[in-house]
């Protein structure tokens, strides 16, 4: 499978400077362009481009705010950005990268610089973007980490909540694993915490799906555009997919292999923090599947 193209950005309010950006550079990436800041941000947010090329000058929020408002925003901040303007002062160079800026192009532009400079710094943000990666990983079970999961649902908070449609979360933890641990050893233990975190993967089948250890013996899932009936389903999906798997557990009074509890809970997002009551709302549904008898998944909307 081929490797996606890069996203590109354009911002500027004089149509014909986009034109020339993009012809320069539509054969290697794919552009999408803005011709205000307001614009500019929902498309950051919409469409996660991996490098801005943004004008100075611009009716309204100009140049500067706009990218002042992309490096405050946890989400996308690490969304690289190079000033394009005619703006060739000192002072207007080292305003832009005091705000975030990486880089600034003079105009009238020439082809090759703006090629280059592009070429080198998405070079430089994959580069970045691959350690950053591994930073999201958990190191056990090779699936994401708590830190990688953090992150993501802030961004599926946001996105969901524009768009006016559910997010779903399920946070589950192995049935009695200290009991577990305590008959097999440690090293079992983490072997089977890979082979569930494995179930999960392979049923968790959307690419916008993801499943990260959340701690210990936890796990959770996130389901963006995802209602409350389908994500009871992923959740039963994951309950049964560990049952067969069949991993002995002689110390469960629940069932003679290892079983899940799960909760799950489902909103469409409204208030900026809202995606903490979601956590909340989960972790507690999990601990009401835990008193229903375990291997058991509890579900419910948020208001």
């Amino acid at each position: 499978m081929a490797e996606p193209r890069p996203k590109i950005l354009v911002v500027d309010d004089i149509p014909s400077n986009i034109h020339v950006l993009s012809r320069i550079l539509r054969d290697e990436y794919d552009i999408y362009f803005a011709t205000d800041g307001e614009r500019a941000l929902d498309l950051v947010q919409a469409r996660m481009p991996d490098l801005v090329l943004l004008d100075i000058m611009m009716p309204g929020m100009d140049g500067y705010e706009v990218c002042s408002r992309i490096k405050a925003d946890p989400a996308v901040h690490d969304i690289p950005v190079i000033f394009i303007s005619a703006k060739s002062e000192v002072e207007d160079e080292t305003r832009g990268l005091e705000v975030g800026a990486i880089d600034f192009i003079t105009k009238p532009i020439s082809p090759p610089i703006v090629r280059a400079r592009v070429r080198n710094h998405l070079l430089l943000k994959r580069q970045t973007d691959l350690l950053r990666s591994l930073s999201f990983l958990d190191g056990l079970t090779g699936i994401a980490n708590r830190r990688r999961f953090d992150e993501t649902i802030l961004r599926e908070w946001r996105r969901c909540g524009r768009t006016c449609l559910p997010l779903s979360l399920i946070i589950l933890d192995v049935d009695h694993f200290k009991a577990y641990n305590d008959q097999y050893g440690h090293q079992a233990g983490d072997e089977c915490l890979r082979l569930v975190a494995e179930v999960l993967s392979e049923r968790a089948r959307r690419p916008g799906d993801l499943v990260a250890r959340y701690g210990g013996e936890e796990f959770v899932c996130l389901l963006p555009e995802t209602d409350r009936a389908g994500a009871a389903a992923v959740a039963e999906s994951f309950r049964a997919g560990v049952a067969e798997r069949g991993i002995p557990h002689q110390q469960s009074p629940v069932a003679p292999h290892v079983t899940i509890s799960l909760g799950v809970a489902t909103t469409v997002p409204t208030a900026d923090d809202g995606h903490e009551i979601l956590a909340q709302t989960a972790d507690r549904l999990l601990y009401q599947a835990k008193r229903a008898g375990r291997n058991c998944v509890q579900d419910a909307l948020v208001p």
